[in-house]
C-alpha cells in the first residue's frame, strides 16, 4: 500500500470545505502513441498465419495497444481493477433505492471477497485494490484511505466539494497511479456508492450536450416515477453550481481553463471516488498503462479524465455498453465503441474486468502466432 500519511486527513478537508483557494492539479504529461510500434505491429499482422483481417476487431485491438504500451508485441499480463468508493449527500434526497449505508456494507464486501467484482477479477486473473476516497462515518480497515471527507454534500442545494477537495482527489488518484499501479499493465475502474448514477448523470450532462432527461437512468431500480424526481433533482444539481448551459470544448480552450471547468464540475456536482478515478487514469496513461473503462460511473470519470487533459484519450478502452443512458453518451463523447452488451448495470469493475481477456487475446495472437515464414509458405 502506498504512504497514507501523505494523504489529506478528513479533518484538514473538513476545514476548507467551499474553501475558495485556487489550486489546480499537478497533473503529469501523458505520452503520446508510439507510432514505430503501432506500425510494426500493424505490418506484423498480415504475416500471421491466418487470412488477412480474419480475427476482425482484435487485429485493431492489438494494433492500438501496441502503439499504447510502446512494444510491437505487448503484453497485458498484469491487471488489477481498483474499485473506488465514496457517499454522496444527495442521496437524501431519494434519489437512490437503497440506503447509504449500504455504500459501507459494500465496501467490507469487497475487502471480504463476496462481491461480483471479486469474483469476476479472480476468474481473469485481476487483482483487486480497494479504495476509500470518502464514505460517510469512519474509515473501513483494510481498504486504502485516501479520504477526502466523509461523503459530499447535497448538490442540489450546494456545491458537492470546494475546489480545494475536487483537486484533492484528482491527485490521489495520481498518487494510487504512481505508488499502488506501477507494476500493472492494464488498469480496469470500478467503483460504489450509493447515489452515484445521479452524479454519473450531472457530471455526463455537464461535459457532453446532453440533456439531465437523456443522461439519467433508473440506477438501482427506481420506477418510473422516481426516476421522473431523479431527472428533476440532477437539474437542480446542475443549476445550483451553474453548469446548466456548461458547454465544454476541451480542444478549442487554453489548458488553464479547460482544466478550470472539469473542476468546477467536479467540484459542483461530483463525487470523489469519480475525482479519484480520473487521476488515476491519466496517472496510469502518463505511464503507458491501458486503462479499461467499465459504466456510467467510470464513465463520468473518463470523461472527466478527458476534459483535464485530452491527451489521456487514446489510453482510455472501452468495455460494455452499460444499460445506464449515460453510458451510451459517454462512449460517443469519447469516440469509443463497446466491445460487448450484456445488460451489466452493476458498475464496481465488473463490465472493465469482463474486457480483460479479449484484450489480452488480441495482444496473444500477434505475440504468439506463427508467420507464413516460420511454417514455410512465405511466398
Amino acid at each position: 500500500m502506498g504512504d497514507r500519511s501523505s494523504m489529506e486527513s478528513v479533518e484538514e478537508s473538513e476545514s476548507n470545505r467551499r474553501g475558495g483557494e485556487s489550486v489546480d492539479p499537478d497533473l503529469p504529461a501523458v505520452p503520446p502513441v508510439d507510432g514505430a510500434a503501432e506500425r510494426a505491429a500493424l505490418e506484423r499482422q498480415p504475416t500471421l498465419t491466418k487470412p488477412p483481417g480474419s480475427l476482425g476487431r482484435l487485429e485493431d485491438l492489438a494494433v492500438a495497444i501496441a502503439g499504447l504500451v510502446g512494444a510491437p508485441r505487448p503484453e497485458l499480463a498484469e491487471a488489477t481493477v481498483v474499485v473506488a468508493a465514496g457517499d454522496h449527500g444527495v442521496v437524501d434526497r431519494g434519489v437512490s433505492a437503497y440506503p447509504q449505508a449500504a455504500t459501507r456494507a459494500m465496501l467490507e464486501n469487497f475487502l471480504e471477497g463476496g462481491a461480483a467484482i471479486n469474483a469476476i477479477a479472480g476468474a481473469v486473473d485481476a487483482e483487486t485494490l480497494v479504495v476509500d476516497a470518502g464514505i460517510a462515518g469512519n474509515p473501513v480497515p483494510g481498504a486504502l484511505d485516501v479520504r477526502i471527507d466523509r461523503g459530499t454534500d447535497d448538490a442540489s442545494s450546494a456545491p458537492a466539494m470546494s475546489r480545494r477537495d475536487a483537486v484533492a482527489a484528482i491527485d490521489a488518484g495520481l498518487r494510487i497511479a504512481s505508488e499502488e499501479l506501477a507494476d500493472a499493465d492494464v488498469v480496469a475502474l470500478g467503483e460504489m456508492g450509493i447515489g452515484n448514477t445521479t452524479i454519473a448523470a450531472a457530471i455526463t450532462a455537464a461535459l457532453t450536450e446532453a440533456s439531465p432527461g437523456e443522461a439519467t437512468g433508473h440506477g438501482t431500480g427506481i420506477d418510473d416515477g422516481e426516476l421522473d424526481h431523479k431527472v428533476a433533482v440532477v437539474e437542480e444539481m446542475l443549476e445550483t453550481s451553474a453548469l446548466d448551459a456548461n458547454e465544454q470544448a476541451a480542444n478549442e480552450q487554453d489548458a488553464s481553463a479547460r482544466v478550470d471547468d472539469a473542476i468546477d464540475v467536479l467540484a459542483g456536482v461530483g463525487g470523489f471516488e469519480v475525482g479519484v478515478l480520473a487521476g488515476v487514469a491519466i496517472g496510469c496513461a502518463a505511464d503507458r498503462t491501458p486503462v479499461v473503462v467499465d459504466g456510467a460511473i467510470s464513465g463520468a470519470a473518463a470523461l472527466l479524465a478527458d476534459a483535464l487533459e485530452p491527451d489521456v484519450r487514446p489510453f482510455l478502452l472501452p468495455s460494455h455498453a452499460g444499460v445506464e443512458p449515460a453510458c451510451a453518451i459517454q462512449l460517443d463523447a469519447l469516440g469509443l465503441e463497446p466491445l460487448f452488451a450484456y445488460d451489466l448495470r452493476l458498475g464496481e469493475g465488473t463490465g472493465a474486468c469482463l474486457a480483460l481477456p479479449i484484450y489480452r487475446s488480441a495482444c496473444a495472437t500477434l505475440r504468439g502466432m506463427a508467420t507464413f515464414e516460420d511454417i514455410g509458405l512465405a511466398e
